[in-house]
Protein backbone atom coordinates (compact mmCIF):
# COMPACT_ATOMS: atom_id res chain seq x y z
CA UNK A 1 0.00 0.00 0.00
CA UNK A 2 1.40 3.26 -1.07
CA UNK A 3 2.48 5.79 1.97
CA UNK A 4 -0.60 8.39 2.06
CA UNK A 5 2.06 10.54 3.13
CA UNK A 6 3.81 12.33 0.19
CA UNK A 7 6.75 14.28 0.15
CA UNK A 8 5.51 17.10 -0.70
CA UNK A 9 3.27 16.62 2.44
CA UNK A 10 6.17 16.61 4.29
CA UNK A 11 8.23 19.65 2.98
CA UNK A 12 5.07 21.89 3.62
CA UNK A 13 5.87 22.00 7.29
CA UNK A 14 9.72 22.71 6.20
CA UNK A 15 9.90 26.82 6.46
CA UNK A 16 13.47 27.36 6.46
CA UNK A 17 16.03 27.69 3.49
CA UNK A 18 16.94 23.79 3.23
CA UNK A 19 13.05 23.00 2.95
CA UNK A 20 12.03 26.03 0.20
CA UNK A 21 14.96 24.73 -1.94
CA UNK A 22 14.03 21.40 -1.54
CA UNK A 23 10.35 21.67 -2.17
CA UNK A 24 11.58 24.19 -5.27
CA UNK A 25 13.28 21.06 -6.88
CA UNK A 26 10.48 18.62 -6.28
CA UNK A 27 7.91 21.03 -8.00
CA UNK A 28 10.58 21.39 -10.80
CA UNK A 29 10.46 17.24 -11.24
CA UNK A 30 6.61 17.34 -10.86
CA UNK A 31 6.67 19.78 -13.90
CA UNK A 32 8.83 17.69 -15.99
CA UNK A 33 6.92 14.80 -15.18
CA UNK A 34 3.40 16.26 -16.02
CA UNK A 35 5.18 17.39 -18.83
CA UNK A 36 5.84 13.89 -19.76
CA UNK A 37 9.06 12.76 -18.20
CA UNK A 38 10.83 10.81 -21.79
CA UNK A 39 9.80 14.28 -23.70
CA UNK A 40 12.72 16.00 -25.70
CA UNK A 41 14.52 18.74 -23.32
CA UNK A 42 16.29 21.71 -24.56
CA UNK A 43 20.28 20.87 -23.87
CA UNK A 44 22.03 23.14 -21.20
CA UNK A 45 25.02 23.97 -23.31
CA UNK A 46 25.76 23.56 -27.25
CA UNK A 47 25.86 19.81 -27.67
CA UNK A 48 28.33 17.99 -30.07
CA UNK A 49 26.04 14.62 -29.63
CA UNK A 50 22.32 14.44 -29.41
CA UNK A 51 22.65 10.34 -28.44
CA UNK A 52 25.19 7.71 -27.24
CA UNK A 53 26.05 4.28 -27.85
CA UNK A 54 27.83 2.72 -25.02
CA UNK A 55 30.16 -0.68 -25.80
CA UNK A 56 31.06 -1.88 -22.51
CA UNK A 57 33.82 -4.92 -22.37
CA UNK A 58 32.80 -6.69 -19.25
CA UNK A 59 35.54 -8.21 -17.47
CA UNK A 60 38.55 -5.73 -18.35
CA UNK A 61 40.10 -5.70 -21.90
CA UNK A 62 43.92 -5.53 -21.41
CA UNK A 63 44.92 -1.96 -23.39
CA UNK A 64 48.51 -3.25 -23.65
CA UNK A 65 47.25 -6.17 -26.13
CA UNK A 66 44.91 -3.86 -27.72
CA UNK A 67 45.34 -0.67 -28.12
CA UNK A 68 48.86 0.42 -25.82
CA UNK A 69 51.65 -1.66 -27.22
CA UNK A 70 54.34 -1.41 -24.72
CA UNK A 71 57.80 -3.22 -26.24
CA UNK A 72 59.92 -2.73 -23.40
CA UNK A 73 57.87 -5.83 -22.09
CA UNK A 74 59.39 -8.01 -24.37
CA UNK A 75 62.61 -7.44 -23.05
CA UNK A 76 61.24 -8.26 -19.60
CA UNK A 77 59.19 -11.24 -20.68
CA UNK A 78 59.27 -13.85 -17.80
CA UNK A 79 61.62 -11.88 -15.64
CA UNK A 80 60.29 -12.51 -12.20
CA UNK A 81 60.31 -9.96 -9.33
CA UNK A 82 58.99 -9.46 -5.28
CA UNK A 83 55.71 -7.07 -4.80
CA UNK A 84 54.46 -5.72 -1.65
CA UNK A 85 50.93 -4.39 -2.90
CA UNK A 86 48.58 -5.35 -0.58
CA UNK A 87 46.77 -2.14 0.25
CA UNK A 88 45.87 -2.38 -3.66
CA UNK A 89 44.48 -6.15 -3.87
CA UNK A 90 46.17 -9.34 -2.45
CA UNK A 91 46.45 -10.77 -6.79
CA UNK A 92 49.15 -7.66 -6.97
CA UNK A 93 51.20 -8.83 -4.14
CA UNK A 94 54.01 -11.78 -4.08
CA UNK A 95 55.88 -13.55 -7.07
CA UNK A 96 55.56 -12.11 -10.10
CA UNK A 97 56.63 -12.17 -13.78
CA UNK A 98 56.59 -9.95 -16.78
CA UNK A 99 54.48 -10.95 -19.49
CA UNK A 100 55.13 -9.64 -23.16
CA UNK A 101 52.46 -9.25 -25.08
CA UNK A 102 51.39 -12.45 -27.34
CA UNK A 103 49.77 -10.01 -30.19
CA UNK A 104 52.01 -7.77 -33.06
CA UNK A 105 51.16 -4.16 -33.52
CA UNK A 106 50.86 -1.67 -36.29
CA UNK A 107 49.99 1.35 -36.95
CA UNK A 108 46.57 1.59 -38.20
CA UNK A 109 44.99 4.37 -40.55
CA UNK A 110 46.40 7.77 -42.12
CA UNK A 111 46.27 9.00 -38.55
CA UNK A 112 48.32 6.13 -36.96
CA UNK A 113 46.60 4.55 -34.19
CA UNK A 114 48.31 1.79 -32.31
CA UNK A 115 46.19 -1.21 -32.71
CA UNK A 116 47.22 -5.28 -32.33
CA UNK A 117 46.76 -6.79 -35.95
CA UNK A 118 44.12 -9.10 -34.62
CA UNK A 119 41.67 -5.79 -34.96
CA UNK A 120 41.77 -6.59 -38.64
CA UNK A 121 38.59 -4.30 -39.70
CA UNK A 122 38.63 -1.89 -36.85
CA UNK A 123 41.54 -0.54 -38.54
CA UNK A 124 39.63 0.07 -41.18
CA UNK A 125 37.92 3.10 -39.28
CA UNK A 126 41.10 4.15 -37.04
CA UNK A 127 40.75 7.55 -38.47
CA UNK A 128 37.70 8.04 -37.00
CA UNK A 129 38.74 6.79 -33.42
CA UNK A 130 39.98 9.14 -30.78
CA UNK A 131 41.95 6.74 -28.16
CA UNK A 132 42.37 8.68 -24.13
CA UNK A 133 44.81 6.36 -22.32
CA UNK A 134 44.92 8.81 -18.84
CA UNK A 135 41.65 7.52 -17.19
CA UNK A 136 42.25 6.23 -14.18
CA UNK A 137 39.36 3.89 -11.52
CA UNK A 138 39.51 3.37 -7.83
CA UNK A 139 38.52 -0.59 -7.95
CA UNK A 140 40.17 -3.69 -8.32
CA UNK A 141 36.75 -5.46 -8.18
CA UNK A 142 34.53 -6.03 -11.40
CA UNK A 143 31.18 -5.31 -9.39
CA UNK A 144 33.01 -2.09 -7.75
CA UNK A 145 34.43 -1.03 -10.86
CA UNK A 146 31.34 -1.84 -13.35
CA UNK A 147 29.46 0.68 -10.81
CA UNK A 148 31.62 2.98 -10.91
CA UNK A 149 32.41 3.49 -14.85
CA UNK A 150 28.47 2.90 -15.04
CA UNK A 151 27.34 4.96 -12.32
CA UNK A 152 30.11 7.06 -10.99
CA UNK A 153 29.39 5.14 -7.68
CA UNK A 154 31.75 2.13 -6.60
CA UNK A 155 28.26 1.08 -4.29
CA UNK A 156 26.14 0.92 -6.55
CA UNK A 157 22.51 2.25 -5.85
CA UNK A 158 22.84 5.60 -8.04
CA UNK A 159 21.56 6.47 -11.20
CA UNK A 160 23.66 5.08 -14.62
CA UNK A 161 24.87 7.31 -17.20
CA UNK A 162 22.31 6.69 -19.35
CA UNK A 163 19.76 7.55 -17.03
CA UNK A 164 21.31 10.86 -16.03
CA UNK A 165 21.51 11.63 -20.17
CA UNK A 166 17.62 10.71 -20.28
CA UNK A 167 16.76 13.02 -17.29
CA UNK A 168 18.46 15.46 -18.88
CA UNK A 169 17.29 15.16 -22.66
CA UNK A 170 14.71 12.95 -22.77
CA UNK A 171 14.26 10.91 -25.61
CA UNK A 172 12.89 12.00 -29.26
CA UNK A 173 10.85 9.26 -29.51
CA UNK A 174 8.17 8.62 -26.85
CA UNK A 175 7.16 5.10 -28.16
CA UNK A 176 10.56 4.05 -27.45
CA UNK A 177 12.32 3.69 -23.76
CA UNK A 178 14.76 6.67 -23.51
CA UNK A 179 17.61 4.25 -22.58
CA UNK A 180 17.71 0.70 -23.27
CA UNK A 181 20.49 -2.01 -22.71
CA UNK A 182 21.62 -4.81 -24.63
CA UNK A 183 22.69 -7.21 -22.45
CA UNK A 184 25.20 -10.46 -23.33
CA UNK A 185 24.05 -14.11 -22.63
CA UNK A 186 24.61 -13.46 -18.32
CA UNK A 187 24.43 -10.35 -17.02
CA UNK A 188 27.54 -8.60 -15.55
CA UNK A 189 28.84 -8.40 -12.33
CA UNK A 190 26.23 -6.38 -10.30
CA UNK A 191 23.74 -7.21 -12.40
CA UNK A 192 21.15 -4.54 -13.12
CA UNK A 193 22.02 -1.90 -10.99
CA UNK A 194 24.54 -0.96 -13.58
CA UNK A 195 21.44 0.20 -15.93
CA UNK A 196 19.31 1.60 -12.77
CA UNK A 197 17.63 4.85 -11.80
CA UNK A 198 19.17 4.92 -8.58
CA UNK A 199 17.42 7.70 -6.95
CA UNK A 200 16.16 9.69 -10.59
CA UNK A 201 12.05 8.53 -11.32
CA UNK A 202 11.50 5.36 -12.46
CA UNK A 203 11.29 6.70 -15.82
CA UNK A 204 14.76 6.77 -16.44
CA UNK A 205 16.14 3.15 -15.73
CA UNK A 206 17.59 1.24 -18.25
CA UNK A 207 15.37 -1.33 -20.45
CA UNK A 208 16.70 -4.24 -21.69
CA UNK A 209 16.23 -5.83 -25.30
CA UNK A 210 16.94 -8.73 -26.10
CA UNK A 211 18.57 -8.51 -29.88
CA UNK A 212 17.10 -12.35 -30.46
CA UNK A 213 13.66 -13.84 -30.53
CA UNK A 214 11.01 -11.71 -28.48
CA UNK A 215 12.86 -8.55 -27.33
CA UNK A 216 10.76 -7.92 -23.87
CA UNK A 217 9.26 -11.39 -22.75
CA UNK A 218 5.18 -11.30 -22.38
CA UNK A 219 5.47 -7.84 -24.34
CA UNK A 220 2.78 -9.03 -26.56
CA UNK A 221 -0.80 -9.60 -25.50
CA UNK A 222 -3.12 -13.02 -25.31
CA UNK A 223 -4.21 -14.13 -28.94
CA UNK A 224 -7.77 -13.37 -27.42
CA UNK A 225 -7.27 -9.82 -26.34
CA UNK A 226 -7.78 -7.21 -29.19
CA UNK A 227 -5.99 -4.07 -29.04
CA UNK A 228 -9.08 -2.23 -28.58
CA UNK A 229 -10.11 -4.06 -25.74
CA UNK A 230 -6.76 -3.73 -24.30
CA UNK A 231 -7.00 0.04 -24.57
CA UNK A 232 -10.18 0.07 -22.73
CA UNK A 233 -9.09 -1.80 -20.24
CA UNK A 234 -6.04 0.52 -19.68
CA UNK A 235 -8.00 3.70 -19.73
CA UNK A 236 -10.16 1.90 -16.67
CA UNK A 237 -6.81 1.63 -14.72
CA UNK A 238 -5.55 5.40 -15.78
CA UNK A 239 -8.82 6.36 -14.44
CA UNK A 240 -8.40 4.63 -11.10
CA UNK A 241 -4.71 5.28 -10.72
CA UNK A 242 -5.65 9.33 -11.42
CA UNK A 243 -7.97 9.36 -8.88
CA UNK A 244 -5.81 7.72 -6.44
CA UNK A 245 -2.74 9.60 -7.13
CA UNK A 246 -4.91 12.69 -7.09
CA UNK A 247 -4.92 12.54 -3.11
CA UNK A 248 -1.33 11.75 -2.90
CA UNK A 249 0.32 14.78 -4.99
CA UNK A 250 3.99 14.08 -5.74
CA UNK A 251 4.15 10.76 -5.91
CA UNK A 252 6.37 9.78 -8.64
CA UNK A 253 6.43 5.89 -7.77
CA UNK A 254 2.54 5.70 -8.71
CA UNK A 255 3.34 8.21 -11.45
CA UNK A 256 6.29 6.14 -12.92
CA UNK A 257 3.74 3.05 -12.90
CA UNK A 258 1.08 4.53 -15.02
CA UNK A 259 3.79 5.97 -17.52
CA UNK A 260 5.23 2.05 -17.95
CA UNK A 261 1.66 0.51 -18.85
CA UNK A 262 1.13 3.22 -21.48
CA UNK A 263 4.64 3.14 -22.53
CA UNK A 264 4.22 -0.79 -22.81
CA UNK A 265 1.25 -0.52 -25.28
CA UNK A 266 2.94 2.00 -27.69
CA UNK A 267 5.98 -0.71 -27.92
CA UNK A 268 3.72 -3.49 -28.33
CA UNK A 269 3.11 -1.68 -31.77
CA UNK A 270 6.70 -0.21 -32.33
CA UNK A 271 9.19 -2.58 -31.29
CA UNK A 272 8.28 -5.69 -33.26
CA UNK A 273 8.90 -4.16 -36.81
CA UNK A 274 11.98 -2.55 -35.22
CA UNK A 275 13.66 -5.51 -33.94
CA UNK A 276 12.82 -7.27 -37.12
CA UNK A 277 16.46 -6.91 -38.56
CA UNK A 278 15.10 -8.89 -42.14
CA UNK A 279 14.29 -5.88 -43.41
CA UNK A 280 17.76 -4.43 -43.45
CA UNK A 281 19.81 -5.23 -46.87
CA UNK A 282 21.96 -8.27 -47.04
CA UNK A 283 24.75 -6.13 -47.55
CA UNK A 284 24.35 -4.19 -43.98
CA UNK A 285 23.74 -7.61 -42.32
CA UNK A 286 26.86 -8.64 -43.57
CA UNK A 287 29.31 -5.52 -42.95
CA UNK A 288 27.75 -6.31 -38.93
CA UNK A 289 29.12 -10.18 -39.63
CA UNK A 290 25.43 -11.16 -38.63
CA UNK A 291 25.09 -15.04 -39.97
CA UNK A 292 28.51 -15.43 -39.20
CA UNK A 293 30.13 -17.55 -36.01
CA UNK A 294 31.96 -16.03 -34.02
CA UNK A 295 30.57 -12.42 -35.07
CA UNK A 296 26.71 -13.23 -34.91
CA UNK A 297 25.32 -12.49 -31.42
CA UNK A 298 27.61 -9.18 -31.20
CA UNK A 299 26.92 -8.20 -34.73
CA UNK A 300 22.94 -8.27 -34.29
CA UNK A 301 23.27 -6.03 -31.04
CA UNK A 302 25.12 -3.34 -33.06
CA UNK A 303 23.06 -3.32 -35.99
CA UNK A 304 20.19 -3.15 -33.37
CA UNK A 305 21.46 -0.09 -31.42
CA UNK A 306 22.01 1.51 -34.81
CA UNK A 307 18.69 0.97 -35.67
CA UNK A 308 17.62 2.30 -32.37
CA UNK A 309 19.35 5.72 -32.12
CA UNK A 310 18.47 6.27 -35.67
CA UNK A 311 14.83 5.89 -34.30
CA UNK A 312 15.19 8.58 -32.00
CA UNK A 313 16.21 6.64 -28.56
CA UNK A 314 18.67 8.73 -26.20
CA UNK A 315 21.70 5.77 -25.06
CA UNK A 316 22.01 2.66 -25.85
CA UNK A 317 24.47 0.36 -23.93
CA UNK A 318 25.93 -3.35 -25.32
CA UNK A 319 27.59 -5.23 -22.68
CA UNK A 320 30.41 -8.24 -24.45
CA UNK A 321 31.83 -10.30 -21.39
CA UNK A 322 34.30 -12.24 -20.32
CA UNK A 323 37.17 -10.02 -21.02
CA UNK A 324 38.56 -11.23 -17.22
CA UNK A 325 41.64 -12.66 -19.08
CA UNK A 326 43.98 -13.68 -16.39
CA UNK A 327 45.41 -16.79 -17.83
CA UNK A 328 46.04 -17.77 -21.54
CA UNK A 329 45.56 -14.02 -22.74
CA UNK A 330 46.64 -14.91 -26.47
CA UNK A 331 43.62 -17.08 -26.92
CA UNK A 332 40.92 -15.75 -24.46
CA UNK A 333 41.82 -12.18 -26.05
CA UNK A 334 42.15 -13.45 -29.24
CA UNK A 335 38.74 -15.15 -29.37
CA UNK A 336 36.72 -12.02 -27.44
CA UNK A 337 38.78 -9.72 -30.50
CA UNK A 338 37.33 -12.31 -33.52
CA UNK A 339 33.47 -11.71 -32.12
CA UNK A 340 33.44 -7.53 -31.76
CA UNK A 341 36.04 -6.85 -33.98
CA UNK A 342 33.95 -6.63 -37.13
CA UNK A 343 30.68 -5.70 -35.41
CA UNK A 344 31.90 -2.37 -34.18
CA UNK A 345 33.88 -1.48 -37.34
CA UNK A 346 30.45 -2.22 -39.04
CA UNK A 347 29.15 -0.26 -36.48
CA UNK A 348 31.10 2.80 -36.71
CA UNK A 349 31.24 2.36 -40.85
CA UNK A 350 27.22 2.07 -40.90
CA UNK A 351 26.45 5.13 -38.64
CA UNK A 352 29.16 7.09 -40.85
CA UNK A 353 27.10 5.93 -43.92
CA UNK A 354 23.88 7.15 -42.65
CA UNK A 355 25.14 10.33 -41.64
CA UNK A 356 24.68 9.89 -37.62
CA UNK A 357 27.91 9.35 -36.44
CA UNK A 358 28.84 13.33 -36.32
CA UNK A 359 25.56 13.06 -34.14
CA UNK A 360 26.43 9.91 -32.15
CA UNK A 361 28.85 9.46 -29.42
CA UNK A 362 30.36 6.10 -29.48
CA UNK A 363 32.24 5.03 -26.36
CA UNK A 364 34.27 1.87 -26.04
CA UNK A 365 35.84 0.82 -22.73
CA UNK A 366 35.73 -1.75 -19.53
CA UNK A 367 35.67 -1.31 -16.07
CA UNK A 368 39.76 -0.83 -15.85
CA UNK A 369 42.94 -2.29 -17.77
CA UNK A 370 44.91 -4.85 -16.97
CA UNK A 371 48.65 -5.11 -15.62
CA UNK A 372 52.17 -5.84 -17.50
CA UNK A 373 52.62 -8.56 -15.20
CA UNK A 374 50.65 -12.27 -13.81
CA UNK A 375 51.20 -13.81 -9.94
CA UNK A 376 53.40 -16.59 -10.04
CA UNK A 377 51.06 -19.76 -9.53
CA UNK A 378 50.71 -23.55 -10.96
CA UNK A 379 52.51 -23.37 -14.09
CA UNK A 380 52.96 -19.85 -16.24
CA UNK A 381 49.83 -18.50 -17.37
CA UNK A 382 50.74 -15.80 -19.72
CA UNK A 383 47.78 -13.66 -18.70
CA UNK A 384 47.24 -10.18 -16.43
CA UNK A 385 45.59 -9.51 -13.29
CA UNK A 386 43.48 -6.12 -12.88
CA UNK A 387 44.76 -2.65 -12.85
CA UNK A 388 42.82 0.63 -12.18
CA UNK A 389 45.51 3.03 -12.59
CA UNK A 390 45.80 1.96 -16.90
CA UNK A 391 43.53 1.59 -19.44
CA UNK A 392 42.65 2.48 -23.18
CA UNK A 393 38.91 4.05 -23.32
CA UNK A 394 38.44 5.23 -27.28
CA UNK A 395 35.56 6.97 -28.95
CA UNK A 396 34.24 8.23 -32.15
CA UNK A 397 31.96 10.60 -33.36
CA UNK A 398 30.23 13.09 -31.55
CA UNK A 399 32.25 16.28 -31.39
CA UNK A 400 35.60 13.96 -30.15
CA UNK A 401 39.35 14.47 -31.89
CA UNK A 402 39.23 12.04 -34.78
CA UNK A 403 42.44 10.00 -35.04
CA UNK A 404 44.12 11.26 -31.99
CA UNK A 405 45.99 9.98 -29.27
CA UNK A 406 45.35 11.74 -26.14
CA UNK A 407 47.12 10.60 -22.53
CA UNK A 408 49.66 8.23 -22.27
CA UNK A 409 51.29 5.50 -19.98
CA UNK A 410 54.27 4.74 -18.41
CA UNK A 411 56.45 1.91 -20.46
CA UNK A 412 55.55 -1.16 -18.83
CA UNK A 413 51.43 0.42 -19.10
CA UNK A 414 51.42 0.26 -15.55
CA UNK A 415 50.28 3.49 -14.77
CA UNK A 416 48.91 6.78 -16.55
CA UNK A 417 51.69 9.88 -16.88
CA UNK A 418 50.26 11.76 -19.44
CA UNK A 419 46.40 13.69 -19.12
CA UNK A 420 45.71 11.50 -15.85
CA UNK A 421 42.11 12.17 -14.94
CA UNK A 422 39.48 10.10 -12.73
CA UNK A 423 37.01 8.37 -14.43
CA UNK A 424 34.45 11.75 -13.15
CA UNK A 425 36.13 13.77 -15.39
CA UNK A 426 35.77 10.84 -18.49
CA UNK A 427 31.68 11.29 -17.25
CA UNK A 428 32.03 14.71 -16.94
CA UNK A 429 33.02 14.91 -20.77
CA UNK A 430 30.87 12.79 -21.79
CA UNK A 431 28.55 14.75 -20.64
CA UNK A 432 29.24 17.81 -22.00
CA UNK A 433 29.52 16.22 -25.41
CA UNK A 434 25.72 15.45 -25.26
CA UNK A 435 25.11 19.14 -24.11
CA UNK A 436 24.68 18.26 -20.54
CA UNK A 437 26.88 20.24 -17.27
CA UNK A 438 26.87 17.82 -14.59
CA UNK A 439 27.07 20.57 -12.19
CA UNK A 440 23.80 21.75 -13.21
CA UNK A 441 22.20 18.28 -13.76
CA UNK A 442 21.30 17.50 -10.29
CA UNK A 443 18.78 16.10 -8.36
CA UNK A 444 17.56 16.61 -4.87
CA UNK A 445 17.89 13.36 -2.80
CA UNK A 446 19.07 12.51 0.91
CA UNK A 447 19.36 16.42 1.88
CA UNK A 448 21.19 17.74 -1.17
CA UNK A 449 21.92 17.62 -4.44
CA UNK A 450 23.60 14.79 -6.26
CA UNK A 451 25.17 14.86 -9.77
CA UNK A 452 26.87 12.11 -11.94
CA UNK A 453 30.16 12.99 -10.84
CA UNK A 454 29.49 13.04 -7.17
CA UNK A 455 31.13 16.15 -5.95
CA UNK A 456 32.25 17.78 -9.29
CA UNK A 457 34.53 17.60 -12.35
CA UNK A 458 36.36 18.45 -15.39
CA UNK A 459 35.98 18.31 -18.52
CA UNK A 460 38.44 16.86 -20.47
CA UNK A 461 39.25 19.75 -23.12
CA UNK A 462 42.20 17.42 -24.72
CA UNK A 463 39.33 14.72 -26.48
CA UNK A 464 37.06 17.70 -28.05
CA UNK A 465 37.20 18.54 -31.59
Amino acid sequence: MLNPFSRRDALYGLGASLGSVAFSALLAEETRTATGPLSPRPPQIAPRATRCIFLMMDGGPSHIDTFDPKPRLNDLHLKEFLRNDQMQSAMSSGKRYYVASPFQFRKAGASGMDMATNWEHLAGVADDLCYYRGCQVDSVNHPTALYQMNTGNRFGGDPALGAWTTYGLGSENQDLPGFVVLPDVSLPQGGAANWGNGFLPAHYQGTTFRAKGAPILDLAPHPAITRDHQRRNLDLLAQLNQQHAADRPGNSTLAARMESYELAFRMQAEVPGLLDLSQETAATQALYGMGEEPTDAFGRRCLLARRLVQQGVRFVQLYAGTWDSHDAIERAHGSLVKQVDKPIAGLIADLKRTGLLDSTLVVWCGEFGRSPDNGVRMGTAFGRDHNPKAMTVWMAGGGVKAGHIVGATDELGAEAVECVHHVRDLHVTLLHLLGLDDNRLTYFHGGRFKQLSQFGGAVIKELLA
